[in-house]
This record gives structure tokens, C-alpha cells and sequence, in this order.
């Protein structure tokens, strides 16, 4: 008997790319059902937003290519394959010596085109492309412990804020998709990584002077309390990603990195955020992140207080 032949594939125009989807009806999230096709609809009902948040960004991606029952691949370089229409920025590792092509998204259809070749993350750096090495993003990740309960996450989200406030900075803020929060801030790119992640140690240690009882900047894992709040600030590190707001999560659930309002966060729920849910909010409420560009902090208070507190970086740590 012959083996049953696998879905054909179909055609997509994405602004003025056509995009050939193989296999739409692939299973990538056995837990919901959802297809590859479901993926694709998804990232284009948030098209404007995730553009926004990988536009001219070197990127990740973690892909899947047999959905999450199979194995994941991170994937820094541009997958073998693409059309001469997609972009790509060279990024240098300085620690191997090497060099690699990553995707740098422009346009809707290079999203489109990497969840073809099945990728359910996307994972951009917090610099781009004109100037790599001078990022324009800080990224604040509160990462919780094992046994830290997300009442506390939001606790220290609102001090976050608050410190915020108090520096002239606006802060972005989304869910990670996991457990977490992360507010971003978009700073002008003076500065190398090093000194971006100084200035988010200071910031850490500042949030972590008030509420000490929530929240440690301690590095090492095995050293922390499972109860608290990790404010991770090697997130600013070179080559250190985190998943862009509006990226599905490769999880069973399929959560969404969603942006959020900071009047939400006393309700809000991550898990509530997923692929079935996320593309209604976004037809309500649209890019909540649309206006992240017009807000453009300069880390120097930052550093002063590094620079007070005697705060530095080991860049064994990265």
C-alpha cells in the first residue's frame, strides 16, 4: 500500500513576496493542535508588531523542524535556501574568532519566510544592523526562581517602574512567554555592550536596595534563593537574545512574548497570552511597543551610579 503523501504545499503573497509554505498542515504544537499554517496566520495577524520588534536587528531563531516533538535547533546563521531577497547582518563573535550571516528582518515576508523554514522563535539582538556593537535596546529581564511566585514578579515590576519614572526613562514592558517579565528601554547606541550591561547591573542593584526581600542580582544559579526574583542584566550581554515581543514561545502551550500596558500588570496572567489569544488583542489594542523609537533614554545616570557603587561586569559571566 502506498504511504499517504504529505499535504501539498501552498502559495502566500506577503506584501510583494510570494512565500511557498511546504507541509502547512504539519502538527507543531501536538498539545493544541496547532499546524504550521496555524503558525503562519498567527505571525501575520501580528505582522506591523513583529516587524517592529526585529526590524534591522541581527536574529536568531530557534526553529523546529519537525514541530516540538522533534528536536530544536538554534540557528544563528541564515538558513541554507534563501531567496536573494532576504536580508542578512554580519555579526562577529569575538570569544570563537568567527563570523556569522544572521537574518535581519525588513519586511514581513522575511518573518514569513523563516517560519517556512520552521521557525517558531525569533530572537533578536538588542543593537542593529547599522552599528552592531552599540546597542539601542536595554532589556530588563526579571527571571523568576523556581519557587518565586508571579504576585512577586509583578511586585517587582512595579518597582521597576518606579525606578524608571524616577530616571526619566520609559520602559516597555511584555511577558516573556514563560514565567517572567521583561520591560524594555530604548537607549541611544553610545555605548559598547559592556557598558550597557554595567548600566543594567546598577539598575539591578538599585531595584534590588528596595526591595530585598524579593528580588537577588546574585550570578551564580546555585547561589541564589529558589523564592526570588533574578533581575537578569547579562541579558545586555553580547549575543545574549531573549524572544521579541509578539514571537510564540516553543512551548505545548504556544504563549506569546506579549506586550502589555503597565495598568494591566495587577490582572495580568502570561499564560492567558498565546497563539489563539494574542491575534484578537492585537486587532483591539494594536502595536502596544508601536511607539518605542520615540522614547530614547541615555544610560549616564546609569553609569554614574555604577561608578558610585564601585559596580563591574566579569565578562566571565557571559
Amino acid at each position: 500500500m502506498a504511504s499517504k503523501s504529505a499535504t501539498p504545499a501552498i502559495e502566500l503573497d506577503v506584501g510583494d513576496r510570494t512565500i511557498r509554505i511546504s507541509n502547512p498542515d504539519r502538527v507543531y504544537f501536538p498539545e493544541t493542535g496547532a499546524t504550521k499554517l496555524d503558525l503562519v496566520q498567527y505571525y501575520l495577524s501580528v505582522g506591523d508588531g513583529i516587524v517592529n520588534a526585529l526590524r534591522d536587528r541581527p536574529c536568531m531563531l530557534h526553529r523546529f523542524p519537525k514541530g516540538l516533538a522533534g528536536d530544536k535547533v538554534h540557528q544563528k546563521r541564515l538558513p541554507a535556501g534563501a531567496p536573494d531577497w532576504i536580508s542578512t547582518v554580519r555579526v562577529f563573535f569575538p570569544r570563537y574568532g568567527r563570523h556569522a550571516d544572521e537574518l535581519c528582518v525588513r519586511e514581513l515576508a522575511d518573518v514569513i519566510w523563516a517560519v517556512q523554514m520552521s521557525t517558531v522563535e525569533f530572537h533578536p539582538w538588542n543593537s542593529r544592523a547599522a552599528d552592531t556593537e552599540s546597542p539601542d535596546e536595554w532589556r530588563i529581564d526579571l527571571d523568576p526562581m523556581p519557587d518565586c511566585p508571579w504576585p512577586r514578579v509583578r511586585r517587582v515590576a512595579g518597582v521597576v517602574h518606579e525606578v524608571l519614572d524616577e530616571l526619566g526613562a520609559v520602559g516597555w514592558p511584555k511577558t516573556s512567554g514563560g514565567k517572567g517579565l521583561h520591560v524594555y528601554v530604548r537607549i541611544a547606541p553610545e555605548f559598547g555592550f559592556k557598558d550597557v550591561r554595567k548600566a543594567a547591573l546598577a539598575f539591578a542593584k538599585e531595584v534590588e536596595r528596595r526591595v530585598p526581600d524579593d528580588v537577588t542580582t546574585t550570578w551564580w544559579r546555585k547561589d541564589r534563593d529558589p523564592k526570588l526574583l533574578f533581575v537578569d542584566y547579562n541579558q545586555n550581554a553580547r549575543d545574549h537574545t531573549i524572544a521579541a515581543a509578539y514571537s510564540v514561545r516553543g512551548v505545548p502551550e504556544a504563549t506569546v512574548s506579549t506586550p502589555i500596558r503597565w495598568d494591566e500588570l495587577p490582572d495580568a496572567d502570561p499564560r492567558d497570552f498565546t497563539m489563539k489569544t494574542v491575534p484578537a488583542r492585537y486587532a483591539e489594542l494594536g502595536d502596544l511597543h508601536a511607539d518605542i523609537d520615540d522614547a530614547v533614554f541615555h544610560i549616564d545616570p546609569l553609569l554614574e551610579w555604577a561608578e558610585r557603587d564601585g559596580v563591574e561586569v566579569d565578562l566571565d559571566e557571559e
